[in-house]
C-alpha cells in the first residue's frame, strides 16, 4: 500500500510531535532532529516523514507533495494555504497579539505602521477593524522597530511575555490563539480517506 506523507515542522514543538507519534506506535528509528536526512519512514514503512521547515509545511500539503502536515497555525494563518484544518494538537500554545510601547494607544483614526514577523495575518486583523495600516515585514527581532521608530506598533507571537518585558513594550491587544495543528491535503483526503482517517483517530486517542 502506498505510504501516506506526512509533512513535520522543524523547530520547538517537533520534539513534543514525535513523541505524540510514538504513543501512536508509529516511530522512526533514523530521526533525529540534529539530522541533515530529511526524508524518513517508520518501521511498516505506512508513512513517510518528511522534515522541513515549519513555514515551507502549509505548501508542502497545498500542493500535495505531503498528504498530511503537523505545523504551527502561526504558519497556516500566514500562508493562507487552501487545506482542511483537522485537529488542535495542543502543543505549542501561545498567542498573536499587538504589542507596543507603554503608555502608547492604538488609535483607530490614524494611519498606522505595523511590523511583523506575519504580514498577512497583521492585515486580515486590521481589516476586519476597518483600519488601514502599512506593514513592514522583518524576520526577527520585531520588538525593535517601535524602539527605534521603524514601526508604531508590532503584531507577534507571544509566550510568556518576557521579551516584550525586557524591550519595554506591553500587550495592547489580543489577536489569535496559536498552536499546533494537523492539516490535510483536499485531494489526499478523499483519494486516501480510509489511511488518513485511521491516523486520525489514532491521534485523537494519542491526545486523550
Amino acid at each position: 500500500m502506498e505510504p501516506i506523507t506526512l509533512a513535520l515542522a522543524k523547530g520547538r514543538t517537533a520534539k513534543s510531535t514525535i513523541a505524540l507519534l510514538e504513543k501512536m506506535n508509529i516511530e522512526f528509528e533514523d530521526f533525529h532532529e540534529d539530522s541533515r536526512k530529511l526524508i524518513f519512514y517508520n518501521n511498516d514503512k505506512s508513512i513517510k516523514l518528511l522534515f522541513v521547515k515549519a513555514v515551507d509545511v502549509p505548501t508542502y500539503v497545498e500542493k500535495g507533495a505531503a498528504d498530511l502536515g503537523i505545523v504551527g497555525k502561526d504558519n497556516i494563518l500566514e500562508a493562507q494555504a487552501d487545506v482542511y484544518e483537522m485537529l488542535d494538537l495542543q502543543i505549542g500554545k501561545c498567542q498573536f497579539v499587538v504589542a507596543g510601547k507603554q503608555k502608547t494607544e492604538l488609535g483607530t483614526n490614524q494611519a498606522l505602521t505595523i511590523a511583523s514577523k506575519y504580514p498577512n495575518i497583521t492585515k486580515k486583523h486590521f481589516q476586519k477593524k476597518r483600519q488601514t495600516v502599512e506593514t513592514v515585514k522583518l524576520n526577527g527581532s520585531v520588538e525593535l522597530a517601535p524602539l527605534i521608530g521603524l514601526a508604531d506598533f508590532i503584531v507577534d507571537i507571544v509566550e510568556t511575555g518576557t521579551t516584550l518585558k525586557e524591550n519595554g513594550l506591553v500587550i495592547l491587544e489580543e489577536v489569535e490563539d496559536i498552536s499546533t495543528r494537523l492539516i490535510v491535503n483536499k485531494a489526499s483526503f478523499a483519494t486516501k480517506s480510509a489511511a488518513i482517517q485511521l491516523f486520525i483517530e489514532k491521534l485523537k486517542e494519542a491526545l486523550e
